[in-house]
């Protein structure tokens, strides 16, 4: 990969070096046909085939049901925060929200505006640094739904099991999906914003249990309707068609490798690389409570603030870029989702060790 940079941004992140060549090449002639994937129709037979391509990929890696509709859609994740309630909440009914970050509090400030909602657990007090155990909430015998995040991109948390519940669940998997296995039929509805794990910003995949579409409330606009995207086949408007184009890619990719049981080790072996480091030193000190460390952000501070500005500014030099943590942590953060390579993270841990030693 001559001339790349170690790429540890939160999103837009990095992508296989593979799908950037063949998008490239594809953007101005696609599959050697005279015209640019960019230009062709959402409606032409070719394209048309590179949604069902990718639609079929999806399912075959997350094993998704029959029952259930895969909708590629636009207005980022964010969108689906108010989406959610829209169709799911109503007034006079309640769901369960669990707080544990940025994404959640603004889901659950959305769907205040819809319903009335159940703020069943927070981490906020401890800056956000865990998520729940099982007993450390109730979730409403009348909430229609239960919400949660399932990794969080600024704190660095994750939830390494799934809640367990009879009620309907809806999860934002947008930073670690196809990261790992999931049971997707535990689920009411899945979604991700594609900019992380997927393939570029743009298009957000929702996975929906069929039998939901059918609860949206009369006065819901259309465009906001999932029904009317799944019985559009995501083509009830133009959709973003370049960002689903390379996210069957990136599942071509992940198929080759091995699929989700192959990247979830993978996933494992860079984490730890990089957690022993931190955890081998009294220079560096973790945010997330260890047994809820996110395999996807890992987020750490430094022992002053000057350290960690200076740490920043020589590492981006060495072309280990985009580590400076959120203002909500401070610190640093290295992303390291699927398609972040393991030699950056050795480089990084590395980097770590000299600069501990100049430094500490």
């Amino acid at each position: 990969m001559p001339d790349r940079i170690y790429n540890f941004s939160p999103g837009p992140a990095t992508l296989p070096y593979e799908v950037l060549i063949q998008a490239a090449k594809d953007i101005v002639n696609f599959k050697d046909r005279g015209i640019g994937l960019i230009e062709m129709s959402h409606r032409s037979k070719e394209f048309i085939q590179v949604v069902d391509e990718c639609e079929a990929l999806l399912r075959e890696l997350l094993s998704i049901p029959q029952n259930y509709k895969v909708l590629f859609l636009q207005g980022g994740a964010s969108t689906q925060f108010a989406m959610v309630p829209m169709n799911l909440l109503g007034p006079g009914k309640t769901a369960c929200y669990l707080n544990t970050g940025t994404w959640a509090k603004k889901a659950i400030k959305e769907a205040k505006l819809f319903g009335t909602v159940d703020v069943a657990y927070t981490s906020e007090n401890t800056n956000f640094d865990r998520v729940p155990l099982p007993a450390e909430y109730t979730i409403q015998t009348e909430a229609e739904y239960l919400y949660f995040v399932s990794n969080n991109t600024i704190f660095g948390t994750q939830f390494h099991s799934m809640p367990e519940t009879d009620k309907v669940m809806v999860c934002d998997m947008s930073s670690d999906i196809l990261s790992r296995p999931i049971d997707v039929s535990r689920f009411g509805l899945i979604f991700a914003g594609a900019q992380k794990n997927m393939g570029p910003a743009g298009c957000t995949v929702v996975i929906i249990r069929e039998d939901l579409l059918d609860r949206t409330p009369e006065n819901i606009p259309t465009m906001f309707r999932y029904r009317t995207h799944a019985d559009k086949g995501s083509m009830f408007n133009t959709p973003p068609c370049f960002a689903i184009y390379v996210i069957g890619l990136v599942l071509q990719w992940l198929k080759k490798i091995g699929g989700l049981n192959a990247m979830a080790k993978m996933n494992k072996a860079k984490a730890a690389l990089l957690y022993q480091a931190i955890d081998s030193s009294s220079f560096y000190r973790g945010h997330a409570q260890e047994e809820s460390r996110s395999l996807m952000n890992i987020t750490f501070n430094l022992p002053t603030q000057e350290l960690e500005a200076k740490f920043i500014r020589e590492a981006t030099a060495q072309s280990l870029d985009g580590l400076k943590g959120h203002r909500s942590v401070g610190g640093c953060r290295a992303s390291i989702y699927n398609a972040f390579p393991y030699e950056g993270v050795e480089k990084l841990v590395n980097f770590m060790e000299e600069f501990a030693r100049d430094n500490g």
